[in-house]
């Protein structure tokens, strides 16, 4: 009998996924970044955060395709006072290192 889609004998395999996120509008000086972090680590995203000289914040998103979905899904609204204008996700193929937590870093 062949295992369900997704499973190793009784092992569920989770489908692991990497998105570089940008958010555009009054996304700096809102708590943005900070609030961003205390989402993802809630959820058990693993990446890292920052704000872009152009104004913009930047993030690498690792983990389950789901987790990583509402963690997009959350930055189209942001923490109180952010005005987002856009969204632009890019998949990537990996992360480049391996990560183990959500981490806020400096401005590039």
């Amino acid at each position: 009998m062949l295992a369900p889609l997704g499973t190793v004998g009784a092992t569920m395999i989770s489908i692991q996924i990497v998105r570089n996120v940008r958010v555009t509008g009054r996304v700096q000086g809102v708590g943005f970044r900070d609030a961003m972090v205390d989402q993802a680590n809630e959820l058990g995203a693993r990446g890292w955060v920052r704000n872009r000289s152009d104004g913009s914040v930047e993030a690498l998103v690792a983990g389950e395709e789901a987790v990583v979905q509402a963690l997009i899904d959350w930055a189209h609204r942001g923490p109180t006072g952010a005005v987002v204008d856009g969204v632009h996700v890019s998949e990537l193929t990996s992360p480049g290192v391996m990560m183990s937590r959500f981490d806020r870093r400096p401005t590039l």
